[in-house]
């Protein structure tokens, strides 16, 4: 099956890795796929993607879900987690980027959340310490 027939974020079985994959774009010859809840994408040959079977997306499903579970769990705080910077009151710039971790977080785009957590830091110590 030729990826070009995928809609970016279908899943697809990856018999290479024996993995399952959100599709994201095409990289040269290859498809990109990130592991289900967010990760490092990966190349696979789109000649040899299929569809996810109903079993396969829910074994990816649960597996990321309990890694959620094992990252994101309020005891996991300040056990080798920092916590989350918070916007300073009454400044736009924080407060885009804490909308922008906000969406990231609803979107399970975890990449993006911590590219707003690492960007959120960095203007804070900037501009407020």
């Amino acid at each position: 099956m030729h990826d070009t027939q995928h809609e970016p974020g279908a899943l697809l079985y990856d018999p290479a890795t024996d993995k399952v994959g959100e599709y994201q774009d095409r990289s040269g010859p290859y498809a990109m796929l990130r592991p289900v809840g967010g990760g490092r994408e990966w190349q696979a040959d789109p000649a040899t993607l299929r569809p996810a079977t109903a079993e396969q997306r829910l074994s990816a499903g649960v597996r990321a879900a309990n890694r959620r579970a094992r990252t994101d769990a309020p005891f996991m705080v300040g056990i080798g987690t920092p916590r989350p910077p918070a916007p300073e009151p009454d400044c736009a710039e924080c407060d885009d980027l804490a909308s922008k971790r906000d969406s990231a977080r609803a979107a399970h785009d975890w990449s993006a959340e911590t590219d707003a957590n690492v960007l959120l830091r960095g203007h804070r110590r900037e501009r407020h310490e």
